[in-house]
């Protein structure tokens, strides 16, 4: 087995490149005392007749530890307690360490400088066991409080990835804190509890579905909360709070499911925090000015063990419901959702600069591209200094290939002039590419057809349709299809005010300020009105229309007129902006 470079992963939430790597941004005090009061509750009755085992797999400077302490001291105070935990950072465990024996010096305490990942590994071997398979091991706890570590892939590396994924069997881009959340779920007492800290992206993307499979078909989750926006770190990442009881306690009861994001509505209570407003329902504000809507519901998958997490209620299940009963069919049903190029160096690839090169010296091989920087709802902006792409690929006989540098001189001493540049880009050389490559091209072929193109990371929803032949670059998403009418119907639909509804309800993966992801695997779930009905040709009409006259001034009306077209096509209701 090959240990893991504890350097790699001794970071928790942050910002900066130096922490990301130092560790130094632990769990907030409100929010260490939420995680271990929900434990404590689940829990219910403990066992006196033998030491309490709790482990934090990832110790910081122990502010779990001393939440979960004090909790059960308030609750269970006859207790014997053996605390046990990990930690890479030696200065973070003698913190920790005095911290502890301070204000709990009757518990015993077992800190190991290591990895709870190779702690683990020791144990199961190379191999991990599926979710039918969990082993019951001697060095088993009661209790599992921890906040694992969150690195992205880009982070670690892509040997130390390789690694991680082969061993915890992850696919796709993975997070370190997946591998911490399998662990855990391996050493967790069959009467167990656990909570834990986690990003709230695994709940929504390609990723994160062998980690959902396994905490829901394989554990007793009890209670998710989606902390969303609410910035309890200082830090990008949205956290979650996750409760589960070992899987050989019986449940039948569908898991608990909260979700707090801020809203501009006004709000009918207000209290001191975020972590406050938890304990009640709709819109809430906050000490510091802050709106939040909270909605409780339980965890439904759509489905499919490894589906996207949803809070469900009965009036959100009997709208969607009402939605897919009018549907004609979805956006995948027109074309397939595809993201946009990735040079992985646009500073070589992308310019808007290009014309200033005198014509002996300007590449051949450039194309217009359409990036967010044009994004308008139906129609692009025009831009003074418009961006255009070294675009080296080609298809011949219906196959893609780089094109052959050396029949466009002009490219080629460009990129001879980037060549260092590019060549870094190891992982292009590795995989049997030429040099001069874009990682990701996509179909030649594709980008002289007419196509729908939409931001990536949007407030609102924006798609547009092009008509001019771009490269779509890859802070966007685009869709082509043989029937140009059912582009125009996915626009207006695209653009309502009813699929940002559909939306935050189906799937509500949201970033800070409300923003939210309009990427492939939502987009392409988008609902389409029947394209034959008067209705849907009514749709189709108006969005032409406003294409051609955007940006007059009437364009604002129109929109309202075809929000209005959607939301009774789709909902058989009113817009919201009526």
């Amino acid at each position: 087995m090959v240990a893991l470079q504890p350097r790699s992963y001794s970071k928790r939430y942050s910002f900066s490149k130096e922490e990301k790597t130092a560790g130094a941004v632990y769990t907030p005090k409100n929010l260490a005392d939420f995680v271990a009061n929900q434990i404590v509750q689940t829990a219910g009755t403990l066992p006196t007749d033998q030491p309490l085992r709790i482990i934090d797999p990832a110790i910081g400077q122990g502010s779990l530890l001393l939440s979960l302490l004090e909790c059960l001291e308030a609750n269970h105070p006859k207790l014997k307690i053996e605390v046990f935990g990990f930690e890479t950072d030696r200065t973070a465990i003698d913190i920790a360490k005095r911290r502890l024996v301070r204000d709990y010096p009757a518990v015993t305490l077992n800190f190991k400088q290591s990895s709870f990942l190779d702690f683990v590994l020791e144990r199961f071997g190379e191999k991990f066991d599926d979710t039918k398979n969990f082993s019951s091991v001697p060095a088993a706890y009661d209790l599992i409080i921890a906040n694992p570590p969150y690195v992205r892939t880009q982070i670690l590396g892509a040997m130390q990835a390789q690694l991680i994924a082969k061993q915890f069997g992850l696919s796709g881009r993975i997070d370190l804190y997946y591998a911490f959340t399998l662990g855990i779920v391996q050493v967790l007492k069959s009467s167990g509890i656990a909570g834990i800290i986690v990003s709230n992206r695994f709940m929504t993307t390609k990723s994160g579905a062998s980690l959902r499979k396994i905490l829901f078909d394989g554990l007793r989750l009890q209670h998710v909360w989606d902390l969303g926006d609410t910035k309890l770190f200082d830090a990008a990442v949205l956290p979650a709070v996750l409760i589960f009881k070992h899987k050989n306690i019986k449940n039948e009861k569908k898991p608990s499911f909260t979700t707090i994001y801020q809203t501009s509505e006004p709000a009918t209570v207000k209290v001191k925090n975020p972590i406050q407003a938890l304990d009640n329902a709709g819109v809430i504000e906050v000490e510091d000015g802050r709106f939040f809507h909270v909605r409780h519901g339980h965890l439904d998958t759509n489905g499919e063990l490894g589906g996207v997490w949803r809070v469900a209620t009965k009036e959100v299940d009997e709208w969607l419901e009402r939605v897919d009963s009018l549907s004609w069919g979805t956006f995948r049903d027109i074309g397939k959702v595809r993201v946009g190029v990735k040079t992985c160096a646009d500073k070589v690839f992308i310019r808007n600069d290009w014309k200033d090169m005198p014509a002996l010296t300007r590449p051949e091989l450039l194309k217009p591209i359409s990036t967010h920087h044009i994004a308008r709802r139906f129609k692009p902006r025009s831009s003074k200094l418009p961006r255009e792409i070294l675009y080296p690929h080609e298809s011949v006989l219906g196959r893609r290939r780089a094109i052959d540098i050396r029949n466009y001189p002009k490219s080629q001493s460009y990129l001879e002039a980037h060549r260092d540049a590019l060549q870094d880009r190891r992982y292009v050389i590795d995989a049997g590419r030429k040099w001069y490559e874009i990682w990701v091209p996509q179909d030649p072929n594709s980008w002289s057809l007419n196509k729908l193109i939409f931001r990536d990371i949007a407030e609102e929803p924006t798609f547009w349709i092009d008509l001019d032949g771009t490269v779509v670059n890859g802070d966007c998403y685009w869709l082509i299809s043989e029937k140009v009418d059912l582009l125009w119907l996915a626009a207006g639909v695209g653009n309502s005010s009813f699929i940002k509804h559909f939306y935050d309800f189906r799937f509500h993966n949201k970033l800070y300020s409300n923003r939210r992801r309009f990427i492939t695997q939502y987009v392409e779930k988008f609902p389409l009105p029947d394209p034959n009905c008067p209705i849907g040709k009514c749709i189709i009409d108006k969005a032409k229309l406003i294409y051609e006259i955007t940006p007059a001034s009437e364009v604002e009306e129109l929109y309202i007129e075809l929000d209005n077209l959607v939301w009774k096509a789709l909902t058989g209701g009113t817009s919201s902006l009526s």
